[in-house]
């Protein structure tokens, strides 16, 4: 997908968190296309860049690993918040195209989005993303930063994993930067689950 020049030049928030098992950097937005008049338009694009480094990293096990997310919904105010989307995930072992609907819902202080999508392609896995963000004022210029994510996969073929993956951040938000605790979970597996944690903290920048 090609950016306009509105969309580039955005608000950007990146986050580095350094648990104890893996670090990652994280760059997320999601903005409305704006017009030539400078108003947003029914375009709404998300862009996802994520990647992580085990402390246990080897030559051939605990390798990086890199996701890039682009996301592009159609908003009528009809709808009031729900959407259809059109979504490419780019991830270390493949390209995968997905379509479905989303569900956005973005304020002064909080944000709500949301999708479920199924492949088009190879194994149809269902995925449902969810991204909740609270940030209401404290003192001052200090406000609560509060967010949680869920991404979970669930396969279209009975032989794969289910995969679930949560996200709490807690702490504090002061003009641009937010700081604080996370933890990461990541379950996988069918009838037996295996839990895997990454507690630790992290420090965003919105650019």
């Amino acid at each position: 997908m090609l950016l306009s020049w509105s969309i580039a030049v955005s608000q950007i928030p990146v986050e580095v968190y350094g648990g104890h098992k893996r670090a990652t950097v994280d760059i997320m937005f999601f903005k409305y296309i704006k017009n030539k008049e400078g108003n947003n338009t029914r375009f709404l694009f998300f862009n996802r860049n994520r990647a992580g480094i085990d402390y246990l990293m080897t030559k051939t096990n605990n390798l990086p690993q890199f996701g890039f997310t682009e996301a592009l919904s159609y908003n009528h105010e009809k709808l009031k918040g729900f959407a259809p989307v059109v979504v490419a995930s780019i991830l270390n072992y493949g390209i995968f195209p997905k379509a479905g609907i989303q569900f956005a819902k973005i304020g002064k202080n909080y944000t709500l989005f949301s999708w479920l999508v199924a492949e088009t392609l190879k194994s149809s896995d269902i995925d449902f993303f969810f991204l909740g963000r609270y940030t209401p004022w404290l003192y001052g210029k200090i406000n609560l930063f509060s967010q949680i994510e869920l991404v979970n996969t669930f396969p279209g073929i009975k032989q794969n994993n289910f995969i679930f993956t949560q996200r709490f951040r807690l702490g504090l938000k002061i003009k641009e930067f937010q700081f604080g605790l996370g933890l990461d979970l990541l379950q996988t597996g069918r009838d037996i689950f295996t839990t895997t944690k990454n507690t630790g903290g992290f420090l965003r920048y919105e650019f």
